[in-house]
C-alpha cells in the first residue's frame, strides 16, 4: 500500500516503516471517552466561593498542608474575619500547619492590569497586597508560613488543603470570591489537580519569598 506524500509521489509502507513512521492504513484514535461518573475528579461545582465556604474551612482546620494563589488575599487570609484566618494554628491552640500564599508583586505591571481590569487604583491595589503581607507576618510564630509575590497576570484562584483543591478564576471585571468554585479532588488518574499543583509549584519556583 503506497501514500501520497507532498511531492506528489507515493511513499510504499515499508519505506514507512524504516523511517520510523506509521503505516498509511493506520488509523490513530483518541483514546477512550470516560463518563465524569467513571472519572470523579470535579466532585462538586459552587456558584461562588461563599457557597463553599463552609466546606473550604472544615477542610482547612484538618489539613496539614494549605496553599493560596490569589491577588492580594485580604478576603481569603489576611484579615481576622477572612475565610482562612480563623482555621490558622494560633486560633487552634498551635497545631502544625505549613502555609504557603501567593500575592501579585504590588511593584508588578500585572498588578497595574489587574487593578484597571477591576476599577481600582492600582496604589490600592497594592496597598492591600502589603497589608496581607504584613498580617501574613504575624503568623510566623505559630506555623510554617510562607508568602511569596508573583507577577504573572491573575488567571487561577486557588485554595489547597491538602488532597483537596477549590479553584476558581479571575477575569476582566470579575473578582475571584464571584467566581463559580470547583472542588477538585485528588484521583490516581486526574489530570486537573496534578496540573494545578504543579502549577502552583512552578509559580513559587520564579517568585520572590517575603515571609
Amino acid at each position: 500500500m503506497y501514500e501520497r506524500i507532498a511531492d506528489g509521489l507515493l511513499m510504499p509502507d515499508d519505506a514507512r516503516h524504516l523511517l520510523g513512521l506509521a503505516a498509511s492504513r493506520e488509523k490513530h484514535s483518541g483514546g477512550t471517552a470516560f463518563d465524569l461518573a467513571a472519572f470523579p475528579e470535579v466532585v462538586r461545582v459552587y456558584a461562588a466561593q461563599n457557597s463553599a465556604a463552609d466546606e473550604i474551612q472544615q477542610q482547612a482546620r484538618e489539613a496539614q498542608e494549605l496553599d493560596v494563589l490569589a491577588v492580594r488575599g485580604l478576603g481569603l487570609i489576611g484579615l481576622n474575619d477572612s475565610l482562612l484566618r480563623a482555621c490558622l494554628p494560633r486560633e487552634q491552640g498551635g497545631k502544625g500547619l505549613r502555609v504557603r500564599v501567593l500575592l501579585l508583586d504590588p511593584d508588578s505591571d500585572a498588578l497595574a492590569r489587574r487593578a484597571a481590569e477591576i476599577g481600582e487604583s492600582a496604589e490600592s491595589l497594592a496597598g492591600g497586597v502589603r497589608l496581607a503581607e504584613a498580617r501574613l507576618r504575624e503568623l510566623a510564630d505559630s506555623c510554617d508560613i510562607q508568602v511569596y509575590r508573583y507577577r504573572m497576570l491573575p488567571t487561577w484562584r486557588l485554595i489547597r488543603t491538602d488532597s483537596t483543591m477549590f479553584v476558581s478564576a479571575f477575569d476582566a471585571g470579575w473578582e475571584g470570591h464571584e467566581s463559580a468554585t470547583y472542588k477538585v479532588m485528588e484521583t490516581r488518574h486526574g489530570p486537573l489537580f496534578r496540573g494545578f499543583r504543579r502549577m502552583f509549584d512552578a509559580v513559587i519556583d520564579g517568585a520572590q519569598r517575603t515571609v
